[in-house]
């Protein structure tokens, strides 16, 4: 199907969202700290809306959600177009009480629990193609698989079970966040926090935590993610004798509200969050992944170039960005992510010939990643309107591939 600028387009959907609401232009800038021709600009896609803060308050004033701006979710994989093929059986996994799902299940030990638990992750974490659809089909069935190794296992096999189920849980989470569907992602993530909690477990509740918190701020929730992060971190601090998996949960919750309070406009809580984050990535030393976190030291550097977008300087977080060097043992996902967060950094500057570049490198990098991702079909669809013969050929290869052009 031919992409259609016109319904696309962010600052069409604002304009329908004011217009709707009777509002004037520049009513609607004075409720969100802008001027009416900003607001002109924006409608007409003469600029991007370059933080996630202002898009936040956007919505709060236009009483829409993320997704009705966006047709989608920014750190998601779609828009709101079509569900995924697997979404309706996950769907009905997560509708069944916990006590039901593993009827008629026998014989699932921790062991092989854990080893397909593990094989899911690395499948979402590494591989570039289908993968979203792969670890899908498996996502209801290993939830079946995990509450019946729970349940069949001894006293001395019940941590590690339910280890893996939380962690399970986490999948569940970030799988469903990408491809748009909150609301589901909020009941796994709501689900991992509970056995956490009843476990009793600082570990496994800093994990649930931050999992919980990563869906709050990917639904705009972000005042309620900030304070859930700052409350798990006060409350889940490791001891000297602590797990690396402890510290790295409870450090990965540093970021991620410091990511939640930027966008809540608590600047100054935001880089205090920051600070102690990068402090514990220089005692860890290398990039760890515990939880599928990715905290390390590398992973703190994407985050203060994020922490300057998310602030509006465009031109100091690509001075930072040039000093980050990504470590490819990361997951493809997060490498992925920053890479599109750097490509949209040169699209707010107007660089289009290294913009055009970068998506070049996505598509390359992860050609399933990018194909929904709202950041990239936005880039996309501007520069299509203004291609020049330079770089008009690299930009109709990710257009043809992401299905912009013919």
């Amino acid at each position: 199907m031919a992409y259609d600028g016109e319904l696309f387009s962010i600052g069409r959907r604002i304009k329908w969202f004011r217009e709707r609401r009777g509002i004037s232009q520049k009513a609607l800038g004075d409720f969100i700290n802008r001027s009416e021709n900003w607001v002109y600009k924006i409608e007409h896609d003469r600029i991007p809306v370059d933080r996630v803060s202002v898009l936040i308050a956007l919505c709060q004033t236009l009483r829409c959600g993320v997704e009705d701006l966006t047709g989608g979710y920014l750190s998601g994989i779609t828009t709101a177009e079509a569900e995924h093929e697997h979404v309706p059986s996950i769907r009905q996994a997560l509708s069944m009480p916990s006590s039901l799902l593993p009827l008629r299940i026998e014989g699932v030990g921790v062991d092989d629990f854990e080893a397909a638990v593990t094989d899911a992750w690395k499948v979402y974490e590494t591989q570039a193609v289908a993968r979203y659809r792969d670890v899908g089909e498996r996502l209801p069935n290993l939830l079946r698989q995990g509450h019946a190794a729970l349940r069949d296992a001894g006293a001395e096999e019940e941590p590690a079970a339910l280890r893996q189920l939380i962690s399970l849980y986490g999948l569940h989470q970030i799988w469903l966040r990408r491809v748009g569907e909150p609301t589901l992602a909020r009941i796994a993530a709501d689900r991992g926090l509970a056995l956490a909690d009843n476990a009793g477990d600082p570990a496994l509740l800093a994990a649930a935590a931050w999992n919980l918190s990563c869906v709050l701020t990917s639904a705009g929730e972000v005042s309620d993610s900030y304070e859930l992060a700052r409350q798990a971190i006060a409350q889940f601090k490791p001891d000297g004798d602590a797990s690396p998996e402890h510290w790295s949960a409870y450090e990965a919750l540093h970021l991620q509200g410091a990511v939640a309070a930027v966008r809540a406009n608590k600047t100054p809580m935001a880089w205090d969050l920051y600070r102690g984050a990068q402090g514990a990535a220089q005692r860890v030393g290398g990039d760890l992944n515990h939880w599928h976190t990715c905290f390390g030291s590398t992973n703190v550097a994407m985050h203060e170039v994020h922490l300057m977008a998310e602030e509006g300087d465009a031109s100091e977080a690509l001075r930072v960005a040039d000093t980050v060097q990504v470590n490819p043992a990361l997951p493809l996902e997060r490498r992925t992510r920053y890479l599109i967060e750097v490509m949209n950094l040169n699209r707010v500057q107007r660089d289009d010939y290294a913009t055009v570049h970068i998506l070049g490198k996505l598509m390359k990098q992860s050609p399933e990643e990018i194909v929904f991702s709202p950041l990239v079909r936005e880039a996309v669809a501007g520069l299509l309107k203004r291609e020049k013969p330079l770089w008009r050929d690299d930009l109709r290869e990710v257009a043809k591939h992401i299905g912009l052009a013919a």
